[in-house]
């Protein structure tokens, strides 16, 4: 934690000074002899032993205080924060396992809405490009800040055979070289770095969402390697359960090039298959992360993969900024302040009797049975 004015952690001063204050006046006080004729009556009007309950109030507003007074010097804490110029690309299988009903309705639907989800959450001036992957990866839409045309491409997601995890990644990482001049395009030689020569991650990040494992094209770990040469990030995601269940399109999910059995009668669904278990690789997804500075995420259900996108951007595109956060010491300042004297008041509210410590005349009486009134 910084000050952005050092200089005004003077007024911490206050605080220990009215705690000496009063022991000077305290010691002034004792100087001043009084003559009196009876011990008793001394012993009678000298206050009894200090309570907790005197203390604490007291605690609390000098605590307070010295809350207030940091809070003078604006504080400044270094959080990590968002990076401005961060672009994502969201590649989304849409293989024919993806119709797979074990997440109702089906795994391309619930993918969809949540990366609309995730779209809509994103600040406006974030760029966000769509690239979609069954058996070869095609650019959608390329970074853009134009959300409507991003959920507009959602829409016509249509699934296909084949899954080509590998050549998304390039394919995402060619979209990024076109508006990043610091990350070279996937078919320039970047010869021999060391990895220590790197430098920096670039802010550009790929988040792949996937059911499966590759089928086709460049492997995935291979594809992975070429984003850790030029310092791009990619965070895996593998969705499904292992349990089987039947796969089923509507006739807007599904593609010319689909394998599965047409038809199209009424509001049935546009083809059925037979059930699937999970075939995904996850170690393989967990081994692009590594390779590239990324993590890879479980998500078995809608609920978990709108989280898992829901956090992302904590994951990725961050850098430290210093932060002012003198509104919370004003805050805590205020409030111990304002216990600390409330306590006092409640603590010593009590009616017709008198403070603590004191002694009335009638209270001589009962003692010395002498006492003139």
């Amino acid at each position: 934690m910084s000050f952005d004015w050092p200089w005004a952690l003077i007024a911490l001063l206050v605080a220990p000074l009215l705690p000496a204050v009063r022991w000077w006046l305290n010691r002034r006080r004792k100087r001043v002899a009084v003559t009196v004729s009876s011990v008793a009556l001394i012993r009678a009007a000298l206050p009894g032993p200090v309570s907790w309950r005197r203390r604490v109030p007291v605690l609390l507003f000098l605590t307070g205080l010295l809350a207030l007074a940091a809070g003078l010097a604006r504080p400044q804490a270094t959080v990590a924060v968002p990076s401005n110029d961060t672009s994502i690309l969201l590649a989304i299988d849409v293989s024919g396992s993806m119709c797979s009903t074990d997440i109702a309705p089906n795994r391309l639907a619930v993918a969809s809405d949540a990366a609309r989800d995730f779209i809509e959450a994103q600040a406006g001036d974030t760029p966000i490009g769509l690239v979609a992957f069954s058996g070869i990866a095609g650019l959608v839409v390329p970074p853009t800040t134009d959300r409507d045309a991003l959920l507009d491409a959602i829409d016509t997601l249509r699934t296909a055979r084949g899954t080509a995890i590998g050549q998304a990644i390039l394919t995402a990482i060619d979209a990024i070289a076109e508006t990043n001049p610091n990350v070279a395009a996937t078919g320039v030689d970047l010869g021999d770095v060391a990895p220590d020569a790197l430098g920096d991650y670039q802010p550009d990040t790929i988040v792949v969402l996937t059911d499966g494992s590759n089928t086709t094209g460049v492997a995935p770990v291979t594809a992975a390697e070429q984003a850790a040469a030029r310092r791009v990030r990619v965070y895996t995601i593998g969705f499904g359960t292992t349990d089987p269940a039947p796969m089923v399109c509507t006739a807007d999910q599904i593609s010319d090039d689909s394998y599965f059995g047409r038809r199209s009668r009424g509001d049935l669904p546009a083809w059925t298959g037979r059930s699937r278990y999970l075939d995904l690789d996850e170690e393989a997804l967990t081994r692009v992360a590594d390779i590239s500075g990324g993590r890879y995420f479980r998500a078995e259900d809608a609920d978990e993969l709108t989280d898992v996108l829901a956090d992302l951007p904590r994951e990725f595109g961050l850098h430290e900024q210093d932060v002012e956060i003198s509104v919370w010491f004003a805050l805590a300042g205020g409030v111990l302040a304002f216990a600390g004297a409330g306590l006092a008041l409640w603590w010593n509210r009590v009616p017709g009797r008198p403070a603590s410590g004191t002694t009335t005349p009638a209270a001589f009486r009962r003692r010395e049975g002498s006492f003139p009134g």
